[in-house]
């Protein structure tokens, strides 16, 4: 498990690029570079990490799910997962 402090890093960086994605937008397309360098680093989205929706790890992120490669075999084994199953031949 992450620790909280790191989950919470990565909600506000989030927030931050949802906010200055517009205007990141308006100033690449103008190419004022430096108006791009008085927006906060974390407005950058390639600053943010993807984690676990539920244990907040780093490592193992499948895209397709938002959970760890550790937190999907669980609940592809628990049945909570539609159109998941152990393969088995």
């Amino acid at each position: 498990m992450a620790k909280e402090s790191m989950k919470a890093r990565e909600v506000k960086r989030a927030k931050l690029v949802a906010k200055y994605a517009k205007k990141r937008a308006e100033l690449l397309a103008n190419g004022d570079y430096a108006g791009l360098q008085k927006l906060p680093k974390n407005a950058s989205p390639v600053r943010m990490h993807n984690r676990c929706s539920l244990t907040g790890r780093p490592k193992g992120y499948m895209r397709q799910f938002g959970v760890s490669r550790i937190n999907f075999r669980e609940m592809a084994l628990q049945g909570l997962i539609p159109g998941i199953r152990k393969a088995s031949w």
